[in-house]
């Protein structure tokens, strides 16, 4: 270890880690949105006079440490130091430790700025902005420039050890990863040109978009590449995301593999898990007086913190064992871990989100972060729901009764039902003139808009003022105001504003009649390619990238992005393809198709029993064919997708299908069990597919494929044929999942033969047309 290194630490996370006391509390404290605090700042700094200095950037050293960061204000005029924070609600309720970690951070710029400009002393100010009344409070205090450096040199000097412990680490684990070998004793086919391309993009700074074939070991042949980068590119932390929880167990295990081949390794891994999964007291609130966990949480992080640190795994079955062992939350500690962890396994949500906690702390840390993103054609749909939000009139009509009631526990004041009977008659006013049932509008007119944003505000007093109110239909509304109107804030081109009116009469307006209202993505780009830039590299990876161009449209990814299509190391004798051009599965046709499907499947299986998945594009489709299936040959085991199965019944579903098992399985295209399952062997023999996975033909569809049309001028083939070409994909790469695996896939509709889906099939499928005799 360098003697002289440095550990570079911003202010805020330094008096995090040190001046964080007593109860974790989550009480209802909503907080302004990036977009309000950011507007907040302006509209305060914009209020003082000349010569006001905004964004100080500061730095300062105390041993190893270096402190750095940008305090929010300086007036000069009069010394004054200011630390802005924006909030909503009542500013008394706002928990002591809270206060004490904001004077903190005041305290630690306010020693930087004298240091820096040789201060004697100087005035400190904490300037609350309320965004909802734009009212400033302002506490304030005066410090001699002694005591605000002994205030600087007790908080580096607790965090000093810990400092120490991450610059041996860190070095340790660089000098380990330069000696990684290989996990296996040798690449799978094509594995190693997808390692080098991760590698090399990693080495240059750029984006991979990488169509990898499964079976070729895609997770370890990102990770260690990516692993091996870092200590030369100085990558601080690796985020491996995925839309599935089977996507972060195959991470998870592969960095398993990677430590257990290289014992020296000192490499910390996190599992980030969803709060309500991870939670231990669902039925109590996150604060002190409901939850055990809660009370003296900040408290007890320190001793929990180093015993999660020392065991170096971090998944989600650890975490729980070493918080239940210190009477943490399993949630709030994973939280606190991602600033001392090397990998990250998580879900999409973690760094792209609007919210994003990994992205946060990126920024605010200046990280270098490699990303690695798995099954990435899920992003164009995540992604869309991330930036997209909803609102139900019903709901808020459901609100009006129910606070309407004098029996309520804790009744709301008169104004606040007042605020709600005026966003409801301008939630009105907006479809007033509507004449069809759904309708795309240039935008929310900007009466809602403010009639929404005085409902939210005094929504956020009520709740403050009864922060123990347990009207969950009150909370989930205001969540999805909140959501709504930071969504708007947002709205361009790259989205649609339709409103959806349902009762009364069609295109008439009633007393009955409610609307949805929908603020919906369609092009992510915009708020995707913000992310890629944060980060160092990105990597995404999956069996169905093609057209790459139209992921790279729909995703933002920056025009010197990398492509590779890496050759699939199987055979075209491993997998028979045949296309059934006799029948139509289109919508018109389904009643015609139900019979030849029934007697196609019933003959395959019969010349050759064994396990299959039949795949539908509707429930109401798989049902009928199934139906029909079990009339006609009941000898034949038949197992169904339900509707909204759990993680249980999905692994249930799955368990299904053995190496000794025949049968049947029906699953809708696109589904829990068209992507992301692995049953190789006798678990898989074959695959029906009967349907072109085109999304249904319906208002909102066509409005996307018009919004598409304007943007990249491939409107169908960007709203239709590439999503669901590449649902079929995904599906029919269920049956081939070694090159030890033969199987069989019929494509079942006459469109399969059109030269614009054929181009769109993986290449190395011979593909013909089914003729009497079925595939063996």
């Amino acid at each position: 270890m360098n003697p002289t290194q440095k550990y570079v630490i911003a202010v805020r996370a330094l008096c995090e880690f040190t001046a964080k006391q007593g109860d974790l509390d989550l009480r209802f404290t909503p907080s302004p949105s990036a977009q309000e605090g950011i507007a907040g700042h302006t509209v305060v700094t914009g209020r003082r006079a000349a010569g006001y200095r905004t964004e100080v950037s500061l730095s300062g050293e105390f041993g190893r440490l270096q402190v750095r960061g940008r305090a929010d204000g300086y007036d000069p005029a009069h010394n004054q130091l200011e630390e802005i924070k924006t909030f909503r609600g009542d500013l008394d309720s706002m928990p002591d430790n809270h206060r004490h970690l904001h004077w903190a951070q005041v305290k630690i710029y306010g020693h930087l700025l004298c240091h820096t400009e040789s201060l004697s002393d100087i005035n400190l100010a904490l300037v609350y902005y309320d965004i909802g009344s734009g009212k400033e409070t302002l506490l304030k205090q005066s410090l001699s420039a002694d005591a605000l450096r002994q205030y600087f040199e007790d908080q580096c000097g607790r965090f000093l050890a810990w400092a120490e412990q991450e610059l041996a680490h860190r070095t340790e684990r660089d000098l380990q990863l330069h000696r990684l070998s290989f996990p296996h004793p040798a690449f799978r086919p094509g594995q190693r040109q997808l390692a080098a391309a991760v590698y090399k993009t990693a080495a240059q700074g750029r984006c991979l978009l990488a169509q990898a074939p499964t079976g070729i070991g895609k997770t370890v042949g990102t990770l260690f590449p990516l692993l091996k980068a870092a200590p030369t590119q100085a990558i601080d932390k690796v985020f491996y995301l995925a839309a599935k929880t089977s996507g972060r167990k195959l991470a998870l295990d592969a960095l398993a593999l990677i430590k257990n081949s290289a014992p020296a390794l000192p490499l910390r891994v996190l599992e980030m898990v969803a709060r309500d999964k991870a939670c231990e007291h669902p039925d109590k609130a996150c604060h002190g007086a409901s939850c055990p966990l809660a009370k003296g949480f900040y408290d007890r992080l320190p001793q929990a913190r180093s015993a999660a640190i020392a065991g170096g795994a971090m998944d989600k079955t650890a975490l729980r064992e070493i918080a239940s062992a210190h009477a943490v939350c399993p949630y709030y500690l994973s939280q606190d871990l991602a600033r001392w962890s090397d990998v990250v396994v998580g879900d999409y949500n973690y760094y792209f989100d609007l919210g994003a906690m990994l992205h946060s702390l990126s920024v605010a840390n200046q990280w270098r972060v490699g990303v690695l993103v798995d099954e990435a054609h899920n992003m164009i749909e995540r992604a869309r729901k991330m930036y997209s939000a909803e609102l139900d009139q019903r709901d808020l009509k459901t609100l009006r009764n129910t606070l309407g009631r004098a029996a309520a526990p804790a009744p709301a004041p008169a104004l606040l039902k007042k605020a709600l009977d005026r966003l409801n008659r301008q939630w009105n006013a907006l479809y007033k003139d509507q004449p069809a049932d759904y309708q795309v509008h240039a935008a929310v007119a900007q009466p809602f808009l403010n009639a929404l944003q005085y409902a939210i505000a005094d929504i956020t007093d009520y709740l403050s003022d009864h922060p123990s109110a347990s009207d969950d239909g009150l909370q989930r509304f205001y969540f999805d105001a909140l959501h709504f109107s930071r969504i708007a804030e947002l709205f361009d081109c790259h989205s649609l504003f339709d409103i959806a009116k349902r009762g009364g009469k069609t295109g008439s307006n009633s007393a009955a009649t409610t609307a949805t209202l929908s603020l919906r993505n369609i092009v992510s780009a915009p708020f995707l390619a913000q992310r890629f830039g944060s980060a160092h590299s990105v990597a995404l990876f999956s069996a169905t990238l093609s057209p790459w161009h139209f992921y790279s449209d729909m995703l933002g990814l920056p025009d010197d992005t990398a492509w590779i299509d890496v050759a699939s190391p199987f055979s075209a004798e491993q997998l028979s393809v045949q296309v059934i051009d006799r029948i139509s599965t289109r919508y018109r046709h389904r009643d015609d198709s139900l019979a030849p499907i029934v007697g196609l499947i019933a003959a395959q299986y019969m010349q050759q029993p064994g396990n299959y998945l039949a795949f539908f594009s509707s429930y109401d489709y798989l049902q009928k064919v199934s139906t029909l299936l079990k009339r006609l040959h009941p000898a034949i085991p038949i197992l169904e997708q339900a509707r909204q199965m759990d993680e249980a019944e999905r692994e249930r579903f799955l368990e299904r299908f053995t190496h000794t098992s025949n049968g049947i399985g029906f699953a809708v295209l696109g589904g829990s069990f068209a992507e992301g399952i692995d049953l190789p062997g006798q678990r898989l023999i074959g695959a029906f597919i009967a349907t072109l996975g085109l999304p249904q033909i319906n208002p909102v569809n066509e409005q996307i494929m018009q919004r598409m049309q304007t943007l990249f001028g491939h409107g169908y083939d960007y709203t239709y044929l590439y999503p669901g070409i590449q649902k079929v994909v995904q599906a029919a790469g269920r049956v081939i999942r070694s090159q030890q695996d033969r199987g069989v896939v019929y494509l079942i509709d006459d469109r399969f033969t059109q030269a614009d889906v054929r181009c769109l099939l993986p290449p190395w499928w011979e593909i013909q047309n089914n003729k009497p005799g079925l595939a063996r």
